[in-house]
């Protein structure tokens, strides 16, 4: 068995984004990172020459997860850590009543079934690790209770994207019931308002390094640690 720790990250496009922090984070805790995203060339120009590993993932494409699987397998023979962080369609001040259809589908196809389907084809490798861990990227948008950015509060509204972090969190929770008897703990983690866009960090946001504490902090749990949860900054958050 192979003693590394292998952690893999997907959506890491952005030089700001969480996904490139998390995995900053997570290879300075020892771990052997691959990092993903739909856009392959973006991702090897953010690997640069760290010891991050550049693969190609599109989380909406079953085959091309399955061959990304495939290939961590053959090379590590395991996964320690999977990070869903890949998701998009922040449809601001959107309505949806006036949304095509198609775009509903495409959010849904990415921010929800995305981190099912890489879940699933990652799975027998994340069974052969000691503890898997798996980190659903969420965010408040997708809850009833915050006062800012709940479902009923949120000042730009993003309908679309909320309903799909909304039902990212229930598909954490029926994930963690039917994986209750294996190694695996799986929790969805908001980062909270984090500066990953321009002009944010002005309206408040923190940094996005202290959003991936949150997210590392799922990933690295102990045997005694939770599962089905929804955290942020390792605090239970209701929704």
């Amino acid at each position: 068995m192979n003693k590394e720790k292998i952690a893999l990250v997907t959506g890491v496009t952005r030089e700001t984004g969480l996904g490139l922090e998390t995995a900053r984070q997570l290879q300075e805790l020892g771990f052997m990172v691959i990092v993903t995203g739909r856009d392959f060339l973006k991702v090897v120009e953010l690997a640069g020459e760290s010891p991050l590993l550049p693969m190609d993932i599109d989380i909406s494409n079953d085959e091309g997860i399955n061959i990304t699987a495939a290939t961590v397998k053959k090379v590590y023979g395991k996964l320690d850590v999977l990070i869903n962080n890949a998701a998009g369609y922040f449809d601001q001040h959107g309505t949806l009543l006036s949304t095509d259809m198609r775009y509903v589908q495409e959010a849904f196809n990415t921010n929800v079934l995305g981190a099912l389907r890489t879940t699933k084809a990652f799975l027998p490798l994340l069974k052969k690790s000691p503890q898997g861990r798996i980190v659903n990227v969420s965010s408040s948008a997708g809850t009833f209770t915050d006062p800012v950015f709940g479902m009923p509060f949120h000042p730009a509204n993003v309908p679309v994207y909320s309903i799909t972090k909304l039902a990212l969190n229930g598909l954490t929770v029926k994930l963690a019931r039917e994986l209750k008897e294996t190694n695996i703990k799986i929790n969805a983690v908001c980062p909270g308002f984090v500066a990953t866009w321009p002009g944010t960090a002005e309206l408040g946001a923190r940094p996005v390094s202290e959003g991936a504490k949150g997210i590392v902090w799922a990933a690295t749990l102990g045997p005694d640690g939770p599962s089905g949860g929804f955290f942020r900054d390792g605090q239970p958050v209701p929704w």
